[in-house]
């Protein structure tokens, strides 16, 4: 069935979408949310929702609403999720997916955001997974580590990320390793214990667990 995750990535329209809205986040001192991001969050949600059986198409959309997820940022940061998915719809539309696949695909964009967001389906909750513990040292676009602000030496201070299903123990895992000198894990949860709640939400929603582990301490 069409589109597929080959054609959304090579789609001009969507990463034009994805390189502005990057462009607008880069100016507002955000992390980076390029098409780099983009792929990670396709790949890590299709990932996930295939280690946990479900069907081909089911995986495939939720790689389409991974890759477009943050669609919404090239209108303005404030309710993205809500402008992505509209945004989404209409693309979708045109390329002639079928209606209830497009809904599918527009909610999960819709609930990605922790401030109006929740999972809602199998593929909301792979979509949140991958896009909030997309969290690496190379996302920080400031250079100088005098001028970072807390979101910055958060991420910069992760020097590696995997995300890991147990499927024995039905636990979804985020391994983490952090460079203590430069983020404590109490600044790490000042930032980002909402985005942990929500992939706690996430992954009960799949039938199982989140875990989080940092330096091989278990975390949450």
């Amino acid at each position: 069935m069409k589109p597929d995750i080959t054609e959304i990535r090579k789609d001009r329209e969507i990463n034009l979408l994805i390189e502005k809205g990057n462009e607008v986040l880069r100016e507002l001192g955000y992390t980076e949310h390029s098409r780099k991001h983009a792929a990670k969050a396709a790949e890590t949600a299709g990932m996930i929702l295939k280690e946990l059986g479900y069907k081909k198409r089911t995986i495939e959309l939720a790689k389409i609403a991974g890759y477009m997820h943050d669609i919404g940022n090239s209108v303005n940061r404030h309710d993205h999720a809500h402008s992505g998915a509209i945004l989404a719809y209409g693309i979708l539309k045109e390329r002639n997916m079928d209606l209830e696949q497009i809904l599918t695909v527009t909610a999960a964009i819709g609930h990605h955001d922790e401030g109006t967001g929740t999972a809602i389906d199998p593929i909301s909750a792979a979509l949140i997974l991958a896009d909030k513990t997309d969290v690496r040292r190379d996302r920080v676009r400031t250079k100088e580590k005098a001028n970072f602000d807390k979101h910055d030496r958060v991420n910069y201070a992760v020097t590696n990320a995997t995300v890991k299903l147990n499927l024995e123990k039905k636990v979804i895992t985020l391994n983490l390793q952090v460079d203590e000198e430069i983020c404590s894990m109490c600044e790490y949860f000042e930032i980002f214990l909402g985005r942990m709640l929500m992939c706690r939400r996430a992954s009960e929603l799949l039938g199982m667990k989140f875990k989080l582990t940092a330096n091989g301490r278990k975390v949450l």
